[in-house]
């Protein structure tokens, strides 16, 4: 039975000048499964390591009490040179090596104290005292199984498909990939009760992930995982933490009870937006018709007459006037106080045919296009790296999905249909505009604000391309001018998807287009390429993305196989 507690109040940590969380409050219950998300930035991580208790708050209190221990899988795994896998290991099983140590200076200890001839009193009570110690060490080790730990560590290393690396190579010798699957097989290995895990599911293949799945539904402690995985989230979590704007708030039911929630809390501000603008606007019909009114009444008569029929003409105004301005004091309050429309739902345009939308679904990918209309894509004995491509055709409406594995080439492919790079042979052939997302943002000046870069890229002022940029919900107004180079992956991420959903296209190519996206945006980003009326090329390693993908798929390395 777990008993692991976790508890943050009022906790406020900063960065020099920057507040990246602001009096949280949260509690996970013992053995509970908690997805972390957020767009990058938002401070997950560092919310990660005041729980680590790598970090300590700057205000508040962060209460973590795991008596199995607990164990964080970092993004990444920093070693000095010549560090090799087996110091990697030692350092993500440096509670359990810590225990092993106390273990053996406490047997040492008892060996000095139980060959002590005829001990004296203190002498009996200190060896009763050692061999408490030691007996309360070797429950917290057998409660670990730490006898066992380097048999599942073999066993993790060779399910995440890094068992032949040699212990003795150097930690820099290994690609980035394997570097986190043997990071993240020694921190399963270690066995702590609290799991904190920080992108677990990068880099790794769909066995492997299936894998991790099992062992972490097994695990009988409680788990904190950073992730963007939708698929993971939907498949594991209990609980979602969302990260945004210093504040952490909590959602229950999984995965599908935070889709729900955010589903509500929309339609809320939706229908608290259009109360406020139906109240300023009455307020505002109230100015106009009791000013027509007055306009209607005489200011004074037209002879002299009876102060009685003066003071009725005055009387009339004074009514009229009154309720003028009550109404422009209720105006003035609602105009202080906006409450602004929940963002537009993102939308790709397509260039050509702007009629009433035909929407293509993303899952129903597979209709049947306009066989008059010419391809937009056509490529003809294509040879780029090392995928081969003899024929493909795409035209309006559908969608082609291109797998296979990591470096054979399925960027350098986009990037041809994208006309950046000649193909090595073949024809390339492409028919109207082109949106590319590229899995790197292109290089731009640094320098320039987030609001200047969308606006150089949209080609108006910067006064119009803020209005257009917020009403996208994809930023807060206080990032507006931050330098493109102080933004995060995530932030770039987004500004060039703002850039793409600001113009018309006819294909799109997308390369990883989930990449540093919070997981609500990637669901809102499937829902507008379900829309567009163009050709969609898609490059993805997101599970639930693959899984939902209906179209045609382009299995490439040294031949590629097309399916429908």
């Amino acid at each position: 039975m777990t008993t692991a507690q976790l508890t943050l109040r009022s906790v406020t940590r900063r960065f020099a000048d920057h507040v990246v969380l602001d009096r949280v409050d949260l509690t996970a219950r013992p053995g509970e499964r908690i997805g972390l998300i957020g767009d990058n930035g938002a401070g997950k991580s560092t919310l990660l390591r005041l729980i680590a208790g790598e970090l300590e708050p700057d205000d508040g209190e962060a209460l973590v009490v795991s008596p199995g221990g607990r164990s964080v899988l970092p993004q990444s795994v920093e070693l000095p040179d010549g560090a090799t896998v087996q110091d990697a290991v030692d350092l993500c099983w440096r509670e359990l090596r810590a225990l092993e140590h106390e273990l053996h200076d406490a047997e040492l200890a008892l060996g000095t104290l139980a060959t002590t001839p005829d001990p004296s009193p203190a002498e009996a009570a200190a060896l009763d005292a050692g061999l408490e110690h030691y007996a309360e060490l070797r429950d917290r080790y057998d409660a670990r199984d730490g006898f066992g730990a380097p048999a599942r560590l073999d066993a993790a290393l060779h399910e995440l498909g890094v068992g032949h690396l040699g212990r003795e190579r150097t930690w820099t010798s290994l690609s980035g990939g394997e570097r986190s699957r043997t990071a993240l097989a020694a921190i399963l290995a270690a066995d702590a009760e609290l799991l904190l895990l920080d992108e677990p599911t990068n880099d790794l293949d769909d066995d492997a992930w299936d894998w991790l799945l099992g062992q972490l539904r097994g695990h009988r402690g409680t788990v904190v995982a950073v992730t963007h995985d939708r698929a993971f989230l939907e498949a594991f979590t209990q609980t979602i933490w969302e990260v945004d704007a210093g504040s952490v708030a909590r959602y229950g039911d999984g995965y599908a009870g935070y889709r729900a929630a955010k589903a509500a809390e929309r339609e809320r501000r939706r229908l608290a937006h259009e109360e406020w603008a139906a109240e300023l606007a009455r307020h505002r019909s109230l100015v106009e018709s009791n000013a027509g009114r007055l306009d209607a009444i005489p200011r004074k008569l037209d002879k002299a007459g009876m102060g009685a029929g003066q003071f009725r003409a005055r009387g009339r105004d004074h009514g009229a006037m009154g309720r003028i301005r009550n109404a422009k004091e209720r105006i003035a309050r609602l105009e202080d106080h906006p409450v602004a429309p929940p963002p537009e739902p993102l939308t790709f345009v397509h260039e050509f045919e702007r009629g009433a939308p035909t929407s293509v679904p993303l899952e129903a990918s597979s209709a049947t296009p306009d066989a008059a209309m010419p391809p937009l894509v056509a490529l003809l004995d294509v040879r780029v790296a090392a995928v081969r491509v003899e024929r493909l055709e795409l035209r309006a409406g559908e969608r082609l999905l291109i797998t296979g594995p990591n470096g054979v080439g399925k960027t350098s492919l986009l990037r041809t249909i994208a006309g950046e790079a000649a193909p090595d042979s073949g024809s390339v052939r492409v028919h109207g505009r082109v949106g590319h997302l590229r899995q790197q943002a292109p290089s731009t000046d640094r320098r320039r604000s987030l609001l200047e870069a969308y606006a150089r890229g949209i080609r108006t002022d910067e006064a119009s391309a803020a209005d257009r940029l917020m009403g996208l919900g994809l930023f807060h107004g206080r990032e507006l001018g931050v330098p493109v180079g102080g933004l995060s992956y995530g932030q770039r991420r987004r500004l060039e998807l703002a850039l793409l959903v600001s113009s018309p296209h006819d294909v799109l190519l997308l390369d990883e287009p989930t990449n540093h996206l919070a997981p609500e945006l990637v669901d809102e980003l499937e829902q507008a390429l379900a829309g567009f009326e163009g050709a969609v090329v898609l490059v993805t390693h997101d599970r639930l993305m693959r899984e939902r993908f209906a179209g045609r798929r382009l299995e490439v390395g040294q031949e590629a196989a097309l399916t429908t």
